[in-house]
């Protein structure tokens, strides 16, 4: 159950600057409801795990930096007990033959036929140079993952031995450029100029969706998307073909987008940041961290689903920001100094989890994270847990390698 703070809505324990942030969002455009899942802590502009509500707007610092980042699943045809004595090997080929990192891209060219879609015409309506260097990018980075949170995931669900693929990433340079563009040209700025960073607490930057920017931003976010699905279908495709396998059963959602729903007859623009779509019977992956459980899960036919305008977690939550877990990063050094989080605790506690890890830094240890299961029991009014999945191999990029705006 939800609790209501000065109307916003709060699932699971409130935290005081992401309570804020909301707050600050429901005070700027046409809003009809703001909201936090129980996964929710401070992000940029519109805190993470933060839903908005608007009549006729779009938010492009509500969507964020990763347009479009979110999760693919699926289930494989492989049991756990065909692999197990191999998955340290089949762990090493996933890291050698999948781009991890930031700026990273992919070993071979990869065409696709989004390629092709007409919205690429957005960008030479902005302007021909920016059109050209940003396929350019999209195409030498489709299929890699990135960093931060992202990963590359073998899971096994016990109660089956059915081994699972999951993935975790966005848009890549692509996305981050867009937004970085969309967010300059409301300030009047060129869509390419280098300026300042934004601070956390900034308003939310609107566009009136019938506006040019606003139809501009709406069409590019859904390039992002289209962009997105494919990266991910890439990489699943890339870690079946390692394993052998086929997939039997899939579940593929965005949590940082904007869409267009009907909410008691009404038109909205629901932008969800850090947040899965959870109409009933919609089908979400909602990861926990490489110490825990991850789960696919079912949207409910019910008031409270309603009340959260069909919107659930897309993660366990942090609980520990990512300076405090592995310290301030020394660029010069390329290392991290001061954290609280040892190499050697993370390590001993995947390896007692029954994890082969290969990268990650210990900013995206098990200890930064709630446990998945509670922010779940916040929401078991509006979810049905379909899939449980125990993680056995965790793919992330390097301990030193950072991203700004990796949710």
């Amino acid at each position: 159950m939800y609790q209501e703070i000065e109307g916003v809505r709060v699932w699971g324990q409130p935290l005081e600057n992401a309570v804020k942030q909301a707050i600050n969002c429901a005070h700027f455009g046409q809003v009809k409801k703001v909201l936090l899942m129980a996964d929710h802590h401070y992000g940029y502009s519109q805190p993470v795990g933060g839903v908005v509500v608007y009549e006729n707007q779009i938010s492009p610092s509500g969507v964020g930096y990763d347009i479009a980042c979110g999760n693919k699943a699926v289930r494989t045809n492989v049991k756990y007990k065909m692999i197990q004595d191999d998955l340290s090997v089949i762990m090493d080929e996933i890291a050698k033959e999948i781009s991890f990192g930031i700026g990273r891209q992919n070993q071979e060219k990869v065409d696709h036929e989004m390629f092709d879609d007409s919205d690429w015409q957005v960008f030479k309506e902005i302007g021909h140079h920016e059109h050209d260097q940003l396929k350019a990018l999209a195409r030498k980075q489709l299929g890699t993952v990135g960093s931060g949170n992202h990963f590359v995931d073998l899971f096994v669900e016990e109660s089956t031995d059915d081994v699972w693929i999951a993935n975790h990433f966005g848009s890549r340079g692509f996305g981050h450029k867009t937004a970085s563009g969309f967010l300059n040209l409301a300030k009047g700025k060129g869509f390419s100029e280098q300026i300042k960073g934004e601070k956390m607490e900034a308003a939310p930057t609107l566009f009136n969706l019938d506006s040019p920017l606003g139809d501009l931003y709406f069409r590019a976010m859904n390039l992002a998307g289209r962009y997105a699905y494919a990266g991910r279908d890439y990489v699943i495709d890339k870690v079946l073909s390692i394993l052998q396998a086929k997939a039997t059963y899939s579940v593929h959602n965005h949590h940082n987008f904007a869409w267009k729903e009907t909410h008691n007859n009404n038109e909205y623009i629901v932008v969800r940041k850090g947040a899965t779509p959870s109409a009933p019977g919609q089908l979400g992956f909602i990861g926990g961290s490489m110490g825990d459980y991850s789960v696919i899960v079912e949207g409910k036919d019910s008031d409270e689903n309603k009340e959260a305008f069909y919107s659930t977690v897309h993660g366990a939550g942090r609980i520990m920001s990512r300076t405090e877990a592995a310290g301030k990063m020394n660029w010069k050094l390329k290392t991290r100094m001061g954290g609280k989080i040892t190499e050697q605790q993370m390590q001993d506690a995947v390896k007692q989890f029954g994890v082969e890890l290969r990268g990650a830094g210990t900013d995206e240890s098990p200890f930064v994270y709630k446990k998945l299961e509670s922010v779940l029991e916040a929401h078991k009014e509006t979810l049905t847990v379909k899939h449980k999945l125990k993680p056995i191999g965790v793919c992330m990029a390097g301990a030193n390698e950072h991203d700004p705006y990796k949710d």
